[in-house]
């Protein structure tokens, strides 16, 4: 005990001395990481039938990670559910004394500022994955929340699947597989709009951790690599990827002829394609978003498709998530949409599993992440969002 009344003096020492100015309710979530039981509650979607097809998918309700046993040994409650929308949903009755929330990308419990107000025992929002746009991230700092997710944990598995899309686009492949599932047989129903990806140019928006991964990915296919970022790479990864800096958004889009969104959402990247931005882009060109669906504008893009200013969508997120069975993308032409699958393959499965037990440990011990997990710490937001 006098050990943690001493980290505590030391802590309110040294935040008095960073000359931030919190509010009282800033500085009551900070200090409340009190020993004792903790109540941890995770969101996941419901695997079903397909749990039990393989010991390694921990991303699912029915394993919870795979922390349950290990939580429950150390005394604290560990509820997992995949209920998470409405009054009367699950997720909605643990709120008002929840200390922990565990959520992913893949099946989002929306973390609004009315449910955090709610929240009276949160002290800590975590993401199993990448990407916590599903917090109102600007109410969590208000609140002196910690936010973190498991950053790096499935750039791999996206940057692989922008990959994919990319091609499964320009070869048209599944007008192709559909035939060959129903019986049919014409090769210029497909060969009419395929396309090699050599000496295409591929530009993304946003050269981060996966957008870096991907242009890696792209070179050896000889492709003209073109990104825009608010920070320059540094010379020896452009130099070993050959991509070019764009500072201009708009003057680079008439150049792609391939365009793949790597961006998070934030306010300033929400509907940032819009019907007047897609209409810049080359006629025809393919685009690619394992980003957030929010950041484009769904019926602009729904209609360009139909008019063939895009030639073809893929990916793999959408808004909201699950998506309503209405949702324009779902029935546009020439899309290659899934369900938000790229970053929960199983390795990015092991991968953020581990991240987040590695930083409910340090929780209990009241050790500090590692410095890339923070998205919002001590009433701030991580650069990326602000």
């Amino acid at each position: 005990m006098a050990m943690m009344k001493r980290a505590a003096t030391s802590a309110i020492k040294a935040f008095a001395s960073s000359g931030n100015s919190v509010s009282s309710s800033t500085f009551t979530r900070n200090l409340h990481a009190s020993p004792g039981s903790k109540k941890i509650v995770g969101v996941f979607y419901k695997a079903n039938e397909y749990a039990s097809l393989n010991p390694n998918f921990v991303g699912c309700v029915e394993r919870g990670l795979g922390i349950h046993d290990w939580l429950e040994s150390r005394g604290h409650q560990y509820i997992v559910t995949d209920d998470k929308e409405g009054p009367g949903c699950e997720l909605e009755k643990h709120i008002p004394d929840l200390h922990v929330l565990i959520t992913t990308p893949f099946h989002p419990a929306y973390v609004t500022a009315e449910r955090i107000k709610k929240a009276k025992n949160l002290q800590l929002l975590l993401t199993a994955g990448i990407g916590s746009d599903h917090i109102d991230l600007n109410a969590a700092a208000a609140a002196g929340l910690t936010v973190a997710e498991v950053t790096g944990s499935n750039v791999v598995s996206v940057a692989e699947d922008q990959l994919m899309r990319i091609l499964v686009l320009l070869r048209n492949f599944l007008p192709g597989y559909h035939q060959a599932s129903s019986g049919e047989w014409n090769v210029a129903a497909i060969a009419h709009r395929a396309y090699d990806l050599e000496g295409k140019t591929v530009g993304t928006v946003g050269a981060g951790r996966i957008g870096k991964l991907l242009l890696q990915r792209l070179k050896p296919f000889n492709c003209n690599l073109l990104y825009h970022d608010r920070l320059k790479m540094d010379t020896e990864l452009e130099n070993q990827t050959g991509a070019k800096f764009e500072e201009d958004l708009d003057a680079m889009l008439p150049k792609c002829d391939v365009l793949v969104i790597n961006m998070p959402l934030t306010d300033k990247t929400r509907g940032l394609f819009d019907k007047e931005r897609i209409a810049r882009c080359k006629k025809g060109v393919l685009i690619v978003n394992n980003a957030r669906g929010a950041i484009m504008d769904a019926q602009a893009v729904a209609d360009a498709c139909s008019k063939g200013q895009i030639g073809g969508y893929g990916g793999d997120v959408w808004f909201p998530q699950p998506a309503p069975k209405d949702h324009p993308w779902r029935n546009m032409p020439n899309h290659a949409m899934t369900p938000h699958i790229s970053g929960t393959t199983i390795d990015g499965q092991l991968r953020y599993a581990a991240g987040v037990k590695d930083m409910l440990e340090r929780y209990f011990k009241g050790e500090e992440f590692p410095p890339q997990h923070y998205i919002v710490k001590e009433g701030k937001l991580a650069s990326q969002y602000q």
